[in-house]
């Protein structure tokens, strides 16, 4: 898999939208990014741009975007809600695929040595990227913000990682920059139906990881209580993983309780989301729904409605789609705007990076199977058939969850369908796979064969792609044999309205597999490793064999009760 990082630097502008697309605008120069959001706030005079890419282009993309920033913005009249010490405040790179935490933390280093050392901006590494245990919090870093700058820069405990360790006329326009890896950090914003920014902090000091000060007497105007040290004694809030704190949106006319959820691992949105709901309510204060700043991954937002689908005794295996639907209600994510899901959730957004058959209409998938190509063939088209034979069983196994009467035996169906929806996923990733397996075959066909040593190589290719092309079709077989259980479970203890239904997917499962079957024969007879195709010619003869015998059994028990 090739490695994709995404960037999300934070700038210290959210009203003076031409600033705002040009700095933004900056990143799509480069090739290879995709530039996937560009969340303003005027509150907080602050915006979010969020891109990813390859991470050679990500820190080129990032360099740009700092530097346009700091030709654009004076930090010397900025004001705002949110903390900040830079024109570019904040620039995390965060793995996404294909690279591990620790090579992106020194593409972070990469690119806060080269801000230093050509735009002479002071700056600090933090997170995974942190030189020091001190550093790695970002509001330790930031500790001061810009006004404390002239201070901060020259305090031996605070010499910047990069950049002048001085204040200078330059640094009074760029401020300081703070430059991370970290985990995919989710901004969470709770919108309360209160004016009182002191109220939204209570609630933020409930739930926050860090929690309060410990005050004697009153717990806002008391005396701190200090430890041995003279340090004040924190009482720690409820949450792991989260920042947060309490302020009005003048925008929106409503106090917000924003959090900064680090690790959603560790605590997910829907948690935070509903802990602030109990907290709120203990101070009755109401809790009026919730915005996502940025984007959010898709695991996050389909965690989040199975953990409510639970709640409610309802199936979870219901689509992909649904589920973002009961996502969005369930914390209010349309509150004060629409929520866009093809705009908030990072897999959507970089769906548009590629070209898939499943993402075409029917008409257009037809369309292309039909033309002239020989791609997509047989192998897809049997892929395909599985998927929506699979659909088949898992609509009957939801259908039998929601059914009056059948309250006590929801988990049982819902079990089925979630079985359902995984071999739905597998299959339909397999429909574009496979043409990919037939692409490789092309591109080995391709290469030079004059020398000796180019015969070889391409040899060596076409083999190794002639197994892959062979191994895709298997796999079709073995998810749409798997998917026939579903099939034979729905039609003996499913609702028996959907007989024909559960019938009608195991016709599609075991035309799957035949066709795919065929796809195997095809391929294995150009193969060279001779042991390798009988053994998946043997494997695969067995699946088919048992694949017509389930079929069989299931139809014949389908026209017994029809």
């Amino acid at each position: 898999m090739k490695p994709i990082i995404e960037c999300v630097p934070n700038i210290s502008e959210g009203r003076d939208l031409k600033k705002i697309n040009e700095i933004s605008q900056i990143v799509t120069q480069v090739e290879g990014i995709k530039l996937l959001d560009v969340d303003p706030g005027k509150a907080t005079n602050r915006t979010v741009i969020t891109f990813v890419g390859h991470p050679d282009a990500v820190i080129e993309a990032a360099f740009l975007l700092i530097q346009k920033a700091s030709e654009l913005i004076d930090m010397r009249t900025h004001k705002g809600e949110h903390p900040r010490f830079g024109a570019t405040d904040v620039c995390p790179l965060i793995p996404i695929a294909g690279i591990t935490m620790e090579e992106t933390a020194q593409y972070a280093r990469k690119l806060g040595e080269r801000v230093g050392r050509e735009l002479g901006i002071p700056g600090y590494f933090y997170e995974y990227a942190a030189t020091e245990e001190k550093r790695r919090n970002l509001a330790s870093c930031r500790a001061g913000e810009y006004e404390g700058l002239p201070q901060k820069l020259t305090d031996a405990a605070w010499i910047p990682d990069f950049g002048p360790a001085a204040y200078n006329d330059a640094v009074a326009q760029t401020g300081a920059i703070a430059i991370s890896a970290r985990e995919f950090l989710v901004a969470l914003n709770v919108n309360l139906n209160t004016t009182s920014e002191r109220r939204a902090n209570a609630i933020a000091f409930d739930i926050r990881e860090a929690g309060r000060v410990k005050r004697e007497g009153n717990p806002v105007t008391g005396k701190q209580v200090l430890d041995d040290n003279g340090e004040p004694i924190r009482i720690p809030g409820k949450l792991k993983a989260v920042k947060g704190i309490g302020w009005y949106i003048e925008e929106y006319g409503i106090a917000q309780v924003s959090y900064n959820l680090t690790n959603i691992n560790i605590t997910p949105m829907h948690i935070a989301f509903d802990e602030t709901v109990k907290a709120a309510d203990a101070r009755g204060i109401r809790v009026t729904g919730s915005e996502l700043v940025g984007l959010v991954p898709l695991k996050a937002m389909l965690d989040t409605a199975d953990y409510y689908l639970t709640k409610q005794n309802r199936s979870l295996g219901i689509s992909e789609s649904e589920k973002i639907k009961i996502a969005v209600k369930s914390m209010g994510l349309d509150d004060l705007k629409p929520f866009d899901p093809s705009k908030s959730i990072i897999e959507y957004q970089m769906q548009s990076l590629q070209n898939k058959l499943i993402d075409k209409t029917l008409t257009a998938f037809a369309d292309e199977t039909a033309s002239e190509s020989m791609a997509p063939g047989g192998g897809s088209i049997s892929a395909l058939v599985g998927a929506l034979g699979v659909s088949l069983g898992t609509m009957v196994a939801n259908l039998s969850a929601n059914k009056p009467g059948w309250d006590d035996k929801w988990e049982y169906y819902s079990e089925w369908a979630v079985k359902g929806q995984k071999l739905k996923e597998k299959l339909l990733f397999l429909v574009d796979e496979d043409t990919q397996a037939f692409n490789k075959i092309i591109e080995a066909l391709r290469l030079p064969k004059a020398s000796d040593t180019e015969k070889q190589i391409r040899m060596h290719a076409l083999e190794q792609a002639t197994q892959y092309a062979t191994s895709i079709p298997f796999q079709v077989m073995e998810n749409a044999f798997q998917s026939m259980e579903i099939m034979q479970e729905m039609a003996e203890k499913g609702l028996q309205n959907s007989l024909s239904d559960a019938g009608v997917g195991m016709l599609c499962a075991k035309t799957a597999v035949m066709g795919a079957y065929f796809n195997v024969r095809i391929n294995a007879k150009d193969l060279k490793d001779r042991t390798f195709a009988a053994d998946i010619l043997d494997k695969a003869e067995r699946i088919y064999k048992e694949a017509l015998q389930k079929e069989s059994m299931v139809t014949e028990l389908i026209f017994g009760k029809l």
